[in-house]
């Protein structure tokens, strides 16, 4: 039967095919548990492996081209190049000369344990490469960015210093590593440490290695001499070489070599109790008196170095680099000569300067005055030392944030007065004074602190934070402090240095764009590699905030209430601020400093091209203070001298106005609120002003148009009691052919003089005529023998009389048809005048009131009283004030009727005299004139 079947499997089919259809074919068949699982462990692990393979793939590809270890590099150094900024020229050569090479057993093993501690703690147990370390910072760079912490063993430095280029890169960490593996496979730990002792860099001044910095700081012949803090503080120094140097940054400087301290406690080096005795030393103590001097150009290599450090990590004392700079040759040997004394005239040896000078368009630093006899690797004024920038910072922290956020004009009213700070402390201007309503150009250009302190508090905090961490300045940051109010006048903790003041000003000139201030623009490896160094542009603020700040600073320097007039160059167009910073109480105290001595003196100034950060001083308090003219001029002196010579035979350039800014004239501020000058404004108050466009001012001020209403309309008044006490009335009356003719009329009559005749005869009075305008009027018939009086009356009060005498009928025949007026019948205003002058008592009452003279409250009006009635009378009408007005007691002759005017004493009227007036007339018939009041100004 089996043959019938060709495989069992075929017998087994048909057997189960026969079975009855009725029947269960059993139960059903169990499916294998983890079926699922399985091929999930499968497919990770087919996927591991091959990443795996992947993954080695990739190392082997990156490592393929790492170069090899090679004795020499490692024990040798190679110089590095640096370039003038025409990139030919080569300014020096750095290298080795100032290494000193110690061996493992000559360096004492509380050194060894410092540097371990600190740098690789796990040194004697890894392979070359930490791992632990290389986890932790991988956690650093997941939350910080790529590059934020390195997980670099000492060998792994060793490799990186001695093989590889700075970038940070995947390929370069993995060859690294790869290199530090096969270091430790050829090289013991002790050499591999002893590597790095002397390789490592420590301070500017070509300080490489231990030997030759416990030399340098401590003046030590030999690293066995190292003592356990002096032996921290070294270990502390190869993370931020001049951050934590202890000669110039002496807190910084303590702050780290305890940190190393408690690491070496922590990790068993050292026990807690020595720790902390260690940590009592001053930082200072035991520092050697630095003595070297600098040769040509070290104060700007040293901040060359600096740089590539940073940016690279590449050594450029043993690494064989190119360095191309920015440096001027031309500017840099000119600051020398200034710092050396062969420019300005220094007060004395100790006196300070430190200054930067950048240029606008690429941020490229030409020239740093690093300080006066200053020593190798000793404190640079101009890129290290941090002081209070005074008056500086309000470009940066008051109206520039307020013109980028508020769109201020430069002409916004800011009121100058009594003010506070929020927490009711006082503050004051440098005069102790007040100006009123100013504006921001006025307020910035007399470096008033009230108005900056409003700008500040307009814009808030967070707002001038922005706009100064834009331009390079991290201030709470670095002074570990929130802004305050203070920040507003350059109340800081630390300060600034001209570094960044001269980065931060520059971008004013640059249309806003910032560039970070450099020295170096690209690096060259010896492999052929390089790396642009050049900072990226930013915009730090707006165009229209560069533009205006910058001419509000040029105000300071040109107009005549500007604090830096004294910076002015022929054919330089010139814009910048002055600063000034004063002693704490303390300070005054201890060192016996006036109250006007000053701490301080900057000036940051730019023109289109180029900006100069001056700072000016003494290093510490006891060295002394600035006082002389001399000295507060020093800091626009030096800016003055090089400004100009680095200025010479190049384009002067000018400040471009932007389209986002608009010119307007309006009238200088007298409330919060900018107005256009009307027709009526005088000339003297219109000033022009720069406005964001479309925020210029529309309403034109009323103030002078109402004022000149207002004048004028008391012009009109003045103008019509004038006329009333002008009017002249006269009135003549004769007598021809039977009748009387009576004609009336007024000198400086106005249109609306009106006049009232009235007329007295035997048979009584009557009214003749009452109207405006001269007329006239004819009496016919008049009782013979009979006198006609005939008056006339104007509605300003003036009057006028005149009368006839009608003949007898006896005597028509003896006379003539036209009778005169008598002698006294007809008289005016003038006739009354010359009367009244003519009738004096010339001589007899004259008296000399010289003997006597009358206080500021008396004032002595000597007149004359005229008709020869009055003649000693007094007029006591001021007893107020006490004024007498004596008939004829006074200097005044008025022989033919002459009077003498009073004098102007400006309100003073002591021996004042007040012009003879004519008295009234005692008689009826003769008109009075109106009395003047004597000049009386208390």
């Amino acid at each position: 039967m089996s043959d019938n079947y060709r495989s069992r499997e075929e017998r087994r089919r048909a057997m189960n095919d026969n079975k009855p259809e009725g029947k269960s074919q059993g139960k059903p068949k169990k499916k294998k548990k983890g079926g699922l699982f399985r091929k999930i462990v499968a497919a990770v692990l087919l996927i591991g492996i091959i990443g795996l393979i992947a993954g080695v793939g990739t190392f082997f590809a990156m490592i393929s081209d790492a170069p090899k270890v090679d004795d020499s590099v490692l024990k040798n150094s190679f110089s590095s190049k640096v370039y003038a900024n025409d990139g030919k020229t080569v300014v020096k050569e750095i290298g080795a000369q100032k290494r000193t090479y110690v061996q493992y057993d000559e360096i004492p093993q509380v050194v060894k344990n410092a540097f371990i501690a600190t740098e690789d703690v796990r040194f004697y147990k890894h392979h070359g490469v930490d791992f632990y370390r290389i986890g932790g910072a991988l956690m650093a760079n997941f939350k910080n960015g790529f590059g934020a912490e390195g997980g670099s063993t000492i060998t792994q430095q060793v490799v990186k210093n001695s093989f590889l280029s700075p970038k940070k890169t995947v390929k370069r960490k993995v060859q690294e590593m790869w290199l530090a593996y096969q270091l430790e496979r050829k090289y013991s730990k002790q050499q591999i440490l002893e590597m790095y002792l002397n390789k490592i860099y420590f301070a500017s001044g070509e300080v490489y290695g231990i030997e030759r910095a416990a030399e340098k700081f401590y003046g030590v012949k030999s690293v066995k001499d190292l003592t356990l803090d002096e032996a921290a503080m070294l270990a502390g120094l190869p993370k931020a070489p001049t951050t934590y140097n202890p000669v110039t940054n002496p807190e910084n400087a303590t702050k780290r070599r305890n940190t190393v301290l408690n690491l070496m406690a922590k990790n068993g080096f050292i026990t807690q109790a020595e720790a902390d005795k260690a940590k009592q030393v001053d930082v200072q103590a035991h520092l050697a008196k630095q003595t070297e001097s600098t040769s040509k150009y070290d104060v700007f290599i040293d901040q060359v170095i600096e740089e590539v450090k940073k940016k690279t990590d590449a050594d450029p004392f043993s690494a064989g680099l190119e360095i191309y700079t920015t440096l001027d040759t031309n500017a840099q040997d000119y600051v020398d000569d200034v710092m050396n004394n062969k420019v300005v005239n220094f007060p004395n040896d100790k006196f300070q300067a430190g200054l930067v000078v950048v240029d606008n368009e690429t941020g490229g630093i030409q020239a740093i005055g690093g300080g006066r006899n200053r020593v190798s690797g000793g404190l640079n004024f101009a890129t290290n030392m941090r002081r209070q920038p005074g008056s500086t910072i309000k470009p940066i922290l008051d109206y520039g944030p307020a013109i980028e956020n508020l769109k201020w004009s430069t002409g916004q009213p800011i009121k100058d007065e009594e003010y506070h700070y929020s927490n009711g402390t006082p503050i004051r201007n440098f005069g102790r004074n007040y100006k009123g309503w100013v504006s921001a150009r006025e307020a910035l250009g007399r470096s008033l602190n009230i108005p900056a302190l409003k700008a500040f508090q307009a814009t808030g905090a967070d707002k001038a934070k922005e706009f100064a961490t834009g331009l390079g300045l991290k201030l709470d940051e670095e002074d570990g402090e929130a802004y305050s109010e203070s920040y507003s006048i350059g109340g800081f903790r630390t300060g600034v240095t001209p570094l960044q003041m001269a980065g931060a000003y520059s971008a004013f000139a640059n249309e806003g764009m910032y560039n970070a201030p450099h020295t170096v623009t690209k690096v060259k490896f010896p492999d052929g590699t390089e790396i642009d160094l050049t900072p990226k542009s930013k915009r730090a603020m707006q165009d229209y905030t560069a533009f205006m700040m910058t001419d509000m600073m040029k105000s300071v320097v040109n107009e005549s209430y500007g604090t830096a007039r004294a910076v002015r160059t022929p054919g330089l167009e010139i814009a910048g601020k002055t600063g000034t910073s004063n002693f704490s109480a303390a300070e005054k105290q201890r060192y016996n400093i006036p109250d006007a001595g000053e701490k301080d003196v900057w000036f940051n100034g730019f023109t289109p091209n180029y900006t100069i950060s001056v700072w000016t001083g003494y290093e510490t308090a006891k060295d002394g203070y600035i006082l002389s003219a001399n000295e507060t001029g020093m800091a626009k002196n030096i800016f003055k001298h090089v400004i100009t010579h680095i200025s010479e035979g190049k384009p002067k350039g000018s400040f471009k106005q932007p389209d986002s800014v608009v010119e307007r004239s309006v009238e200088k501020p007298t409330s919060k609120d900018l107005k256009r000058p009307s027709g009526s404004t005088p000339s003297s108050l219109i000033t022009k002003e720069y406005f964001v466009r479309g925020t210029a001012p529309t309403k034109v001020s009323q103030t002078f148009v109402k004022k000149e209403k207002e004048e004028k309309k008391e012009d009109k008044k003045e103008d019509k009691k004038d006329n009333k006490k002008d009017v002249k009335p006269k009135i003549t009356a004769s007598y021809s052919g039977g009748a009387i003719s009576v004609n009336w009329s007024a000198s400086n009559a106005a249109s609306d003089t009106t006049f009232t005749v009235t007329m007295s005869s035997p048979s009584g009075s009557e009214q003749l005529a009452s109207g405006a305008g001269a007329g006239g009027k004819t009496i016919s018939s008049p009782a013979p023998g009979a006198t006609y009086s005939f008056t006339v009356t104007t509605n300003t009060g003036q009057s006028a009389s005149s009368s006839v005498k009608v003949p007898d009928s006896s005597d028509q025949a003896t006379e003539d048809d036209s009778t005169k007026p008598e002698d006294d019948g007809t008289t005016d205003d003038n006739q009354n005048e010359d009367n009244s002058n003519n009738d004096q008592n010339n001589g007899s009452d004259q008296g000399d009131d010289s003997s006597t003279q009358p206080d500021d409250n008396q004032n002595s009006n000597n007149g004359n009283n005229n008709g020869g009635n009055n003649s000693g009378n007094t007029d006591n009408n001021n007893n107020d004030s006490g004024n007498a007005n004596n008939g004829n007691n006074g200097n005044n002759n008025n022989n033919g009727g002459t009077t003498t005017p009073p004098a102007d004493n400006g309100g003073n009227d002591s021996g004042s005299q007040t012009p003879s007036t004519p008295a009234t007339p005692s008689t009826p018939s003769t008109p009075a004139t109106p009395q003047q009041e004597p000049t009386t100004e208390n």
